[in-house]
């Protein structure tokens, strides 16, 4: 009886679930940074995530604005340092990843959308990576104190992967459908392109059950493009953390002895998976691009 209200007093005092969800969730319920009224049903409060969203696209373009400026004031033609890296990152993904798609034909006209796709994905999945909040959630526990309903405290709350937020990935893949319709009318026309769904020649009952599946197929690809960004940026974050809260439950329940023992499992388990998300970060930023430029290359090149 007594191991049983023990237990009870140890779940109560930590939550693994609500701690997780708190790191990785949004902050528009319960702790908006900037409270605007709604318009239409539709809440334009300033979260977690939108602050983040300006924070990456300000320092993407102020590290690339930057970086090719102080390249172009330079005598010297061949780059070094950073700017090598990106030269590398841009002409690889210029020649094998958005030439072979698209065509060399359309390169100048979608490579800077896809480009900007890549560069904006890494670095916002790349910052999720980065304890930032974390660091001054400590500080703020231990030396700040500030109010609970200041902005600075209000900030703390929250997960700082924006592309862990279906509705941040939802609008990317939404710039990628219509970038889609976009190539295929500037390419064959408008008419044409809807034509190009269908291949031409079949027998008319044919064609008249592809149509719709071809159409639920414009909208399945912007789905999938949502879901696996979201979901891998989202998972990865949540493996770490419960990997992390077993040291926490281990203690409660069983006392400092067990949560440190547990501790240096849980420790070098959520290093090596912390190792491997900075691949995955990585990869989904391609991957993203990667198929957005398929995507754009088959409304372009309509081979049926």
């Amino acid at each position: 009886m007594q191991h049983e209200e023990a237990a009870e007093k140890a779940g109560e005092g930590f939550n693994a679930g609500t701690t997780i969800i708190e790191h990785v969730s949004n902050s528009s319920i319960d702790h908006p940074l900037i409270h605007l009224p709604p318009v239409l049903g539709i809440d334009f409060s300033v979260t977690k995530h939108v602050l983040m969203l300006w924070l990456v696209a300000a320092a993407i373009a102020l590290i690339i604005i930057t970086t090719v400026r102080r390249y172009l004031r330079q005598d010297r033609m061949v780059p070094s340092g950073f700017m090598a890296a990106l030269e590398i990152m841009i002409e690889y993904l210029r020649d094998d990843v958005i030439g072979p798609s698209v065509g060399r034909k359309w390169v100048s006209m979608w490579g800077p959308l896809l480009l900007t796709f890549f560069f904006f994905i890494l670095g916002a999945n790349l910052i999720g990576l980065i304890p930032i909040f974390d660091v001054l959630s400590l500080l703020n526990h231990t030396v700040i104190h500030a109010p609970e309903e200041s902005l600075f405290a209000r900030a703390l709350h929250g997960g700082t992967t924006a592309t862990g937020n279906f509705n941040v990935t939802a609008a990317l893949a939404t710039i990628s459908f219509f970038a889609i319709i976009v190539a295929g009318a500037r390419a064959h026309g408008f008419v044409q392109h809807w034509k190009n769904l269908v291949p031409h020649g079949l027998p008319l009952p044919v064609t008249i059950m592809l149509i719709p599946i071809e159409i639920m197929g414009m909208f399945v690809r912007p789905f999938a493009l949502t879901m696996r960004l979201a979901a891998n940026m989202t998972g990865g974050h949540i493996a770490i953390l419960s990997i992390l809260s077993f040291v926490f439950i281990f203690t409660q329940q069983f006392g400092p002895g067990a949560g440190m023992g547990v501790g240096l499992f849980s420790l070098v388990l959520a290093s090596l998976i912390s190792t491997l998300e900075v691949i995955v970060v990585l990869v989904q930023a391609y991957v993203f691009t990667l198929l957005t430029a398929v995507f754009i290359g088959m409304a372009i090149h309509a081979h049926h």
